[in-house]
């Protein structure tokens, strides 16, 4: 009997994943409130205006055919104002823009459209896992760039080897980071488009996260360096900004050329984004661009607060990030990541993702997110406080 599933499809996500889905089965099996802190799904609605524009374009019989890939010009018009708006970069919508059905749907298909089967491409360790997986589905060789708490998350550049330098057809970062809540100023993008201009690769840089940042710090675009679009693309996503996850809507800006490699094979593969939703999208980023006082930073900021200062007093020093819905917390000594985040799910029924679904690197932390409201927050620490309590468990370093 011939076997129906691919061998690259036992190289695609992680295994702990499933694990920690079954963790939580027994977990609700044995009785548990389960306070979901895993995965990091916007847990409110986009603002009232978002949903009264999704609603009327709707009801517009003129959305029902077919979307265009690249998605609509007046979409990408709105990114471009956005752009300009936000990070003062001028960007042309015929062709630095490109509408996606969420990141991922980018991240997922872009190494096919700009590397061939053997190249190699430089991702983040730890990193969110589509990074990786898109690799695999290209055939292209990933080199790994430890990220480590000694240096703040950032990538040592002078640690890469100057042949995969040479040969790297793209590096992908990803600030402010998941799942590190790491940050980087305006003078690591200088460093970063001056070390790929000198070996001519592509950067990549995901800034999902761009608008969720707290205590002043206000996140910067790779594409702010002057000359950065002659060599870098960025990610764009509406999911976590102004809590449309569901709806599927983001974009790459930048190079052209990446831009539009990006489209061809997106042309092949689906017609885009439903044009009620972009309806929605630009209701979104015009609502931030007339500062009508819709952002989701203050209520994690207040989230971030509530979990660390909590887990602080019960003796588990975790930093307080500046930006993000996640908490990457060192874990504390004598356990394995897998082991804690399993311990602490089945006796209290708290799910947290060990740090090792992330990469090799993210082995000694848990990813935490902020995504309930501040009651099961304030519950949640109280129910971490108790394991450890009841373990013995002191605080990390």
């Amino acid at each position: 009997m011939k076997r129906f599933g691919s061998s690259r499809l036992q190289l695609l996500g992680s295994a702990i994943f499933s694990e920690v889905g079954q963790w939580k089965r027994a977990a609700e099996a044995a009785g548990h409130d389960i306070i979901d802190l895993g995965i990091g799904s916007p847990d409110r609605p986009p603002s009232e205006r978002v949903m009264e524009s999704l609603a009327s374009a709707a009801r517009n019989p003129a959305n029902y055919g077919y979307p265009t890939s690249e998605g609509t010009l007046a979409f990408r018009s709105a990114v471009a104002r956005w752009y300009d708006f936000r990070f003062g970069v001028k960007l042309d919508p015929e062709l630095e823009v490109t509408t996606l059905m969420g990141s991922q749907d980018g991240l997922a298909h872009l190494a096919m459209a700009i590397a061939d089967p053997g190249d190699i491409a430089i991702v983040p360790d730890p990193g969110y896992p589509i990074y990786s997986a898109s690799l695999v589905l290209a055939g292209v060789t990933p080199y790994l760039l430890p990220l480590r708490a000694e240096n703040g998350f950032l990538p040592e550049f002078a640690e890469i080897p100057e042949r995969t330098a040479a040969s790297a057809k793209f590096i992908l970062l990803n600030y402010p980071s998941n799942p590190l809540s790491a940050v980087a100023d305006f003078g690591f993008y200088e460093e970063l488009v001056d070390f790929a201009k000198r070996h001519g690769m592509l950067i990549v840089h995901d800034a999902a996260y761009s608008e969720m940042a707290y205590d002043g710090f206000r996140p910067r675009s790779v594409l702010e360096v002057p000359g950065a679009k002659e060599i870098a693309v960025e990610f764009h996503s509406l999911s976590k900004s102004f809590n449309m996850a569901g709806c599927r809507l983001a974009f790459l800006v930048g190079n052209k050329e990446a831009v539009g490699a990006l489209r061809t094979l997106k042309s092949n593969i689906d017609y885009g984004v439903f044009a009620a939703v972009q309806e929605a999208g630009i209701a979104a980023l015009d609502d931030q661009m007339a500062g009508s006082g819709w952002e989701v930073a203050s209520v994690y900021e207040r989230r971030r607060n509530i979990v660390v200062d909590g887990l602080r007093e019960v003796g588990w020093n975790v930093p307080k990030p500046k930006a993000t819905m996640f908490l990457w917390a060192p874990i504390p000594p004598g356990w394995t990541s897998r082991q804690i985040s399993r311990e602490i799910l089945l006796s209290v029924g708290v799910v947290v993702i060990p740090g090792d679904a992330f990469g090799q690197q993210g082995q000694g932390f848990v990813r935490i997110a902020l995504v309930q409201e501040e009651e099961r927050l304030a519950e949640a620490v109280r129910r971490i406080g108790r394991f450890l309590h009841d373990r013995g468990v002191g605080a990390s370093s």
